[in-house]
């Protein structure tokens, strides 16, 4: 049995950016990460970090709170988008500190950028590549202070004992074992869950791990509806084109070669939140102004050197999955799956309902995005909360004596991966998780109605009673098993599904990234509460509407770009 004081699953950004604060505090901290730390899903990170420096223009946190309640569509907790916009130049200028390498304006400040939504430049990047730099930057910190790291471990249940948090159980993908990591603080850092989806911007990684394993152990999902779609993916692989495209002044067009933006957004145009754009587009694609199920980015008019300066890697991305060089064509595009903005129900300090358990990032819900998280937040969500769940965990610890080893949880994990492998007949999990992301694609995308979401509620029902009573996995050996690996992730991604979709069929109305045909309004009235989904022991997840959205400044007004 393994022992620490604090146990990170996860090794992208929020995780590792726990761990440096907890080690800095002096407590014994490890991380659990089924890949190496770099090669996170964080490092896909293109366009850069939120924070109000001013440095361009002037600014203030609270203009950055605003603007984030705001494109929220007013479902954030405005404590909670408060304390992460003050801590932003903070940790901005500790990340500096620790050898992040920001771009620079002529007179060496660090450069900003326009993103979406946002009242004034704010974004801190590092040319397009900003979510590996700052992930490099961070593992040097882990090298720095010696932490631990468990290398592809894969975390498959969480440990709750006398009502706490107690550590976790992990798969050891290099001799097939499962081993018990004792902890007297967990924090969850596993990222998101787009690969519930056909086409995302998501690595391969981001299977919901921590929000199915939070989920299984009774710990509740929160707004799971809330699935961001960005405005600019390839639709050859579904790579991601930074919003920092738009950002330095790229164009949007139609098959006539219109800039249509500002049909949708008077003020904004191609700088309107997420939300906004990617609907415009869609509804473009819809009416027959799209080509070939796309329409157009276009930075032409930026010219070779600044997109060589400033947006280098997405040239490339696009060199290689379309053939056409962004400096000479506009490059064809779609809106796909990006960020989950829901997930593990946290408060403000990224504690969950179990004491001894956090979560922090993409796979938490502290509820900084609401409905619609701004470009830019993404990133700076992952620094400002993966330290602040490890400074509050850190100070739980220190009143926490030795937590009982959960055995229990050992032995039911060990039965459930005995059952999958026990199996020779039934249905494949590749085969659920197509179909789980066929359903999503189909009937949870952009626009949504009541029939297509009872459809996949339906489906995943379905999906949820295979995978339960007969999926098996094929190969039965001990070493590096992707087969039962991808089989435990498809699990996972099934649960933050299901969630999903009954979340959006439950929440008649539109807001942010739910937008339903058949309730095209926003109804402050009826559903300024967030949405609490419960495992409901293999029925659809149970949802409540307990937990009330929290205002502190800016009450819900008419959104508009």
């Amino acid at each position: 049995m393994i022992n620490h004081d604090v146990v990170v699953i996860g090794g992208g950004l929020a995780g590792m950016r726990a761990a440096v604060e907890a080690a800095e505090r002096g407590a014994d901290v490890a991380v659990v990460s089924k890949m190496h730390p770099v090669r996170s899903h964080s490092g896909a990170a293109q366009g850069g970090i939120n924070a109000a420096l001013g440095n361009r223009e002037d600014d203030a946190p609270e203009n950055h709170a605003f603007d984030t309640a705001k494109g929220s569509d007013y479902l954030g907790d405005q404590s909670a988008i408060e304390a992460m916009c003050e801590d932003a130049p903070n940790q901005i200028i500790w990340l500096e500190h620790r050898g992040c390498i920001f771009s620079r304006m002529p007179d060496g400040r660090i450069a900003q950028r326009p993103f979406g939504g946002a009242g004034s430049p704010r974004t801190c990047y590092s040319a397009d590549v900003t979510g590996l730099v700052i992930l490099h930057t961070l593992w040097e910190q882990l090298e720095r202070f010696n932490i631990k790291v468990y290398e592809e471990y894969f975390a498959t249940g969480l440990c709750i004992e006398d009502g706490i948090g107690t550590g976790l159980v992990a798969y050891n993908m290099r001799n097939g074992e499962l081993e018990l990591i004792n902890a007297k603080a967990t924090i969850f850092a596993t990222g998101g869950a787009g690969r519930m989806y056909l086409k995302t911007t998501n690595g391969y990684a981001s299977t919901a791990d921590g929000m199915g394993i939070a989920f299984q152990a009774g710990i509740p999902l929160m707004d799971m509806e809330f699935m961001q779609f960005h405005p600019t993916t390839l639709k050859e692989n579904g790579v991601l084109m930074t919003e920092g495209a738009r950002g330095e002044g790229g164009h949007l067009l139609n098959a006539a070669g219109e800039r249509f933006m500002f049909k949708y957004a008077p003020n904004k145009g191609e700088l309107a939140s997420r939300d906004v754009v990617s609907r415009a587009e869609w509804t473009e694609i819809l009416e027959g102004r799209g080509i070939d199920g796309c329409v157009l980015l276009d930075i032409r008019h930026l010219g070779r050197e600044k997109i060589l300066e400033r947006l280098p890697q997405i040239r490339e991305l696009a060199m290689d999955a379309t053939g056409k060089d962004a400096i000479d064509e506009p490059i064809p595009i779609l809106p796909g799956a990006h960020y989950t903005m829901g997930g593990i129900e946290t408060d403000k300090w990224g504690a969950t309902r179990v004491p001894g358990v956090y979560a922090a990032g993409e796979t938490a819900c502290a509820s900084v995005h609401g409905a619609n998280r701004l470009g830019g937040n993404s990133l700076l969500e992952t620094i400002v909360y993966g330290a602040r769940a490890a400074r509050h965990a850190v100070d739980y610890i220190k009143g926490v004596g030795t937590v009982k080893p959960s055995v229990r949880t050992l032995k039911e994990q060990q039965d459930k991966i005995d059952r999958l492998l026990s199996r020779n007949s039934g249905e494949r999990g590749p085969a659920l998780r197509h179909a789980m992301n066929k359903t999503m694609s189909e009937n949870t995308f952009i626009f949504r109605d009541q029939k297509g979401l009872q459809t996949a509620v339906d489906e995943l029902r379905r999906v949820r009673k295979a995978f339960d009573e007969t999926c098996y996995v094929m190969d039965k050996s001990k070493t590096f098993n992707t087969d039962l690996v991808n089989t435990l992730e498809t699990d996972f991604l099934i649960d933050a599904a299901q969630c999903l979709a009954k979340g959006a069929l439950e929440r008649t109305e539109s807001r942010g990234a739910q937008s339903r045909t058949d309730f095209p309004e926003r109804n402050d009235e009826q559903w300024m509460k967030h949405t609490l989904a419960w495992r409901n022991n293999g029925d659809d997840p149970k949802l409540d509407y307990s937990r009330a959205v929290e205002i502190t400044k800016w009450q819900p007004t008419v959104r508009s770009y």
